[in-house]
């Protein structure tokens, strides 16, 4: 089995493909492991806080299956990491580069960030 990394969204992911669909360039993936975890808020404002929504973004399941454009797709050559191990570093990372930013909608996305450590529930 070949692995790939795909972007969905805000988020990165080490993935497997399952089908492509050429008429529309895209493909079906299946989630292995997460490389970048999604962004807080609401992306039409970046890094607002004053918007009508602010929104908690979760990364994608382990073995979760979502369409990507094929643009999206890169070959992924290292070892795959365990989707919790992945998760939770790509969590924390996300995490530390908002307590450098200090910003009001860094603040507000580490709010989302804690509600989601706890539905992720690792330590």
């Amino acid at each position: 089995m070949s692995l790939e990394r795909a972007v969905y969204k805000t988020g990165k992911y080490v993935c497997e493909r399952l089908e492509t669909d050429e008429s529309n360039r895209r493909a079906l993936i299946k989630v292995r492991a997460v490389l970048k975890h999604p962004t807080q808020g609401d992306l039409h404002n970046p890094k607002q806080v004053d918007v009508p929504l602010f929104h908690e973004r979760k990364a994608l399941a382990e073995f979760e299956k979502t369409w990507v454009p094929l643009s999206t797709l890169r070959p992924f050559e290292e070892e795959c990491p365990s989707y919790l191990d992945s998760l939770e570093h790509a969590w924390n990372t996300q995490f530390e580069q908002l307590e450098e930013d200090g910003s009001d909608w860094a603040k507000k996305s580490q709010q989302n960030l804690i509600e989601l450590r706890n539905e992720y529930r690792f330590s």
